[in-house]
């Protein structure tokens, strides 16, 4: 039987391979995911659509929806039918819906086209974070889990550079072909090299299969309670032993804390247009923005790891308020690069943690249902952000949007404080297993 230092080494490995593949496929996600804002202005100046910045708020909101349904309906179907196989259809789905949006003759078969991809990008991303979290090592779940999530940053940066190389050149629908790009490269990755999640084949009764796979890496086999009967019963797990309150409590902090990610990076470029920025300063604050984002990942990763992940959560939404409200200031250009990279610094890597928190109170057999719940309810407010951005720009105060969202990240400190404490009323769940030979 191997050492355990042999075993802990074979087990990072996997962890290691896990998280790779995943980080390229929540790029690809956030890619497809802030494009729109990234491209928004080259749409703007494409009068045979006749958008309007009230129209555009409305429009951004229609991603923002299906990934509502996408991440509701796929936690339930991923706790069923395992990880992986909902990886690749997600990211089947919106690689096609981009070729939607791409050829789309006006805004509302543009807008079916982000509905559709918004199905599959809400259901992959709390997916990826449950495989991530169910691999993690003892003691670094909450640094990979941000680790992964610098991908989803990656991809606004990636977002940004494409808009300003493309936008002049070759048009706004160009950027969309781009996101054709998963079905060909991500979808192999995943089918040959991403190992479905054992915690989640011995929950469901599917040992023989879990024992193949931890051979093929050479791991040992984790233990788990196996799954019940009932369909429902993953739901019914997120309110049971007193889990009520907060899963209550972390849905309304993911409701404020998507409705800053998707308001402020939708709006960001238009925004600060308004305030007298000129194009190209506007595409490039969302690539600092989400510049910051990564460096604000991995830190607030390895903090989460050693206090916790409510804590640090909380204290990234105040500073995120801090940082968004001024920028509604308009300061010196370098002055305002700086407080746009920290405040993505903190905006970004305070959701996560709100994803790392709750990958860590539930069961194996609810675990993509809890991450999927929580990611599904705050999409209301990632639907509401877009609007509200639109709706204040197009009235001229988009000075008062950077006010609106600042207040959203107070309330947002509150809200994960609260489900902090509500969680210390009952035993914390035990973390899975960590998938490693002999300890």
């Amino acid at each position: 039987m191997p050492s355990t230092a042999t075993g802990k080494t074979r087990g990072n490995r996997l962890a290691g391979l896990v998280v790779a593949i995943c980080w390229l496929v929540v790029l690809f996600d956030g890619v497809d995911l802030f494009i729109y804002g990234a491209v928004l202005p080259g749409m703007f100046d494409d009068k045979s659509l006749g958008l309007t910045p009230a129209m555009a708020g409305g429009l951004g909101s229609y991603a923002t929806f299906g990934m509502l349904i996408g991440a509701v309906a796929s936690g339930p179907l991923t706790d069923r039918l395992g990880r992986k196989k909902m990886i690749i259809a997600d990211t089947v789905i919106f690689s096609l819906a981009s070729v939607i949006c791409a050829i789309a003759p006006d805004l509302g078969v543009f807008g079916w086209g982000r509905f559709i991809a918004g199905l599959g990008l809400g259901g992959l991303l709390p997916i990826a974070l449950t495989l991530v979290a169910e691999y993690a090592p003892t003691g670094r779940r909450n640094l990979l889990i941000g680790s992964l999530m610098t991908a989803h940053q990656v991809g606004g940066i990636v977002a940004g550079s494409l808009g300003l190389w493309l936008l002049d050149n070759h048009g706004w629908r160009s950027a969309y072909w781009v996101g054709v790009l998963p079905l060909f490269i991500a979808v192999p990755l995943i089918a040959r090299f991403l190992p479905e999640s054992l915690s989640f084949l011995v929950a469901r009764g599917r040992t023989d299969e879990a024992r193949a796979l931890a051979g093929r890496y050479d791991v040992e086999v984790p233990a788990a309670e196996p799954a019940r009967g009932n369909r429902l019963d993953g739901i019914a797990d997120l309110f049971r032993e007193g889990r009520w309150k907060p899963t209550l409590l972390f849905w309304v902090t993911s409701f404020g804390g998507l409705l800053l990610v998707y308001g402020v990076n939708t709006w960001l470029p238009t925004m600060m247009r308004a305030q007298g920025y000129n194009l190209g300063s506007s595409l490039a604050f969302l690539i600092v923005i989400n510049l910051g984002g990564v460096f604000g990942m991995l830190a607030a990763g390895r903090i989460a790891d050693r206090f916790g992940a409510v804590p640090v959560a909380a204290a990234w939404f105040a500073c995120t308020a801090v940082g968004i409200y001024l920028l509604g200031a308009h300061t010196p250009l370098a002055v305002t690069y700086l407080i746009v990279f920290l405040a993505g610094f903190f905006l970004f890597s305070a959701q996560t943690m709100v994803y790392a928190a709750v990958t860590a109170r539930y069961r194996t057999e609810s675990r993509a249902t809890a991450v999927g719940s929580v990611a599904g309810i705050g999409r209301f407010g990632a639907v509401f952000g877009p609007w509200l951005g639109g709706q204040l720009v197009a009235a001229g105060n988009q000075g008062w949007g950077f006010t609106a969202f600042a207040v959203t990240a107070v309330l947002a400190t509150v809200f994960v404080l609260l489900a902090g404490a509500a969680g210390r009323e009952r035993a914390a769940i035990a973390e899975s297993p960590v998938p490693v030979a002999a300890r």
